[in-house]
């Protein structure tokens, strides 16, 4: 097939290449070690990880450290000494200063949208080379003095004689000194999001049983895949003063029985989400080289997959807040001109156990197709046995901002080990919002 560009590539079946349009790769994609909060990255800060995870890109792929035109990175949780996460990181990372680089945030599709970014400055012409990634580090989150407080603190910032500064200081109270700490909560709802993952659960008759069942799969499978090499994004990190870190440590396989002792985390005494069947607080950082396929065979890599179709959707924050992937499947799949059958490799991003299996049980429903998403019949379901095979986030870990780009580089590494030409990945985050992408697998 000739396309834009004058490549002539061969591909089994049908492909998403379009005439005009340029087609833009995945030449490469690696990610830092995810490990618990408070274990081995304790000490450090959110640009670190960033940096470290950089590093590991430029390492595995050579390459030359001005040779990309723009680096975008994610994350949700940001340290207020390095706001734009993005820069620090590629400036500790040896980049040329030369190189913009901006962050953003989308809750746990900061680094989809880092990703889509970069697809979108390449698409239009911008660019022909870009680094996207994410962040996380929940280690070490920025704690606030009260609002009272801080107006206190800035009023004594700006007082002329001792007597005002006095005057302020003497105005301080006990209540004062309460701080304000982060939550993971719905501004909008004010509702944690395992609150909402347990009330979903319970709309969607998701019982406990199932959510145990499913986390013990994902945690049994990236046991596997771990075992079997088969996470090869995966960088080896020595950490500053501490260990060299080379796998993720939150992997950890129970039996059924273990699960069922845990008492429900959320909704007490009657919830079903326990610890054992959510993702875990995580640190950790992500990078992926981004690039139009020109530019990439012009400087010798051979590419990974094609990044096609990517949507975003958004819906109601308090009832559907982590149905994202309900949603952005069934759109995906129109735009891409496929259907359910032709994906042949899954990842969808694990929040919970049960936001999966709602989602399934949503996706598999006459009733809800019809009645919240004007369609005619449902969505219908993946087929497990092409769903997450290597695990997912409540096994590998969740570092918010740099998830996506590892549920695109798994899809990637998926489909040249399995030979299938298609991969779809789709994910939930906060506010009600989710993201779906197609990846099709590059010729070998």
């Amino acid at each position: 097939m000739l396309f834009g560009g004058g490549l002539v590539v061969k591909v089994s079946g049908l492909t998403l290449a379009r005439p005009g349009v340029k087609n833009i790769v995945l030449v490469e994609g690696v990610r830092t070690p995810f490990l618990l909060s408070g274990t081995t990255y304790a000490n450090l800060m959110p640009h670190d990880l960033a940096r470290a995870a950089l590093q590991g890109l430029l390492n595995k792929t050579s390459l030359p450290k001005d040779a990309v035109d723009y680096i975008i990175y994610g994350i949700v949780i940001q340290e207020v000494k390095t706001s734009n996460v993005a820069r620090e990181a590629a400036l500790g990372a040896g980049f040329s200063d030369k190189i913009p680089a901006h962050t953003v945030t989308m809750a746990c599709i900061s680094s989809n949208q880092a990703m889509t970014s970069a697809v979108g400055l390449i698409a239009a012409g911008q660019c022909d080379a870009v680094v996207a990634g994410g962040a996380e580090f929940m280690s070490d989150v920025p704690i606030r003095h009260s609002r009272k407080m801080r107006k206190t603190m800035l009023a004594l910032n700006r007082a002329k004689t001792l007597g005002q500064k006095l005057s302020l200081i003497g105005s301080i109270r006990m209540s004062h000194l309460s701080p304000e700490l982060p939550a993971v909560a719905e501004f909008s709802t004010a509702e944690t999001m395992g609150h909402s993952a347990d009330r979903l659960a319970a709309a969607f008759g998701v019982s406990r049983l199932e959510q145990d069942e499913f986390a013990l799969r994902s945690h049994t499978l990236a046991k596997k895949a771990q075992d079997d090499g088969l996470l090869e994004d995966v960088i080896t990190f020595k950490v500053p003063g501490r260990d060299i870190v080379s796998k993720d440590n939150g992997i950890r396989p129970s039996s059924m029985e273990q699960m069922a002792k845990l008492k429900p985390a959320f909704v007490k005494p009657h919830g079903t989400v326990t610890a054992a069947n959510s993702s875990f607080l995580t640190d950790g950082a992500s990078a992926v080289l981004i690039m139009s396929e020109e530019k990439a065979l012009a400087m010798g890599y051979k590419p990974k997959a094609y990044l096609r179709d990517f949507v975003y959707v958004s819906q109601d924050p308090k009832d559907q807040l982590l149905l994202g992937p309900t949603y952005s499947t069934p759109k995906v799949l129109e735009r891409a001109g496929l259907s359910m059958s032709d994906i042949d490799v899954f990842e969808f991003h694990e929040a919970f156990a049960g936001q999966i299996m709602a989602n399934l049980k949503a996706m598999d429903s006459d009733w809800f197709g019809q009645t919240y998403m004007g369609r005619k019949a449902k969505v219908g379901t993946p087929p497990m046995d092409k769903f997450n095979l290597w695990g997912g986030s409540l096994s590998l870990g969740h570092p918010f901002g740099a998830t996506g780009c590892r549920l695109v580089t798994t899809v990637a590494h998926r489909l040249k080990k399995e030979g299938g030409q298609y991969g779809l990945v789709a994910a939930c985050a906060a506010g009600g919002q989710g993201h779906a992408m197609v990846i099709e697998a590059y010729p070998q």
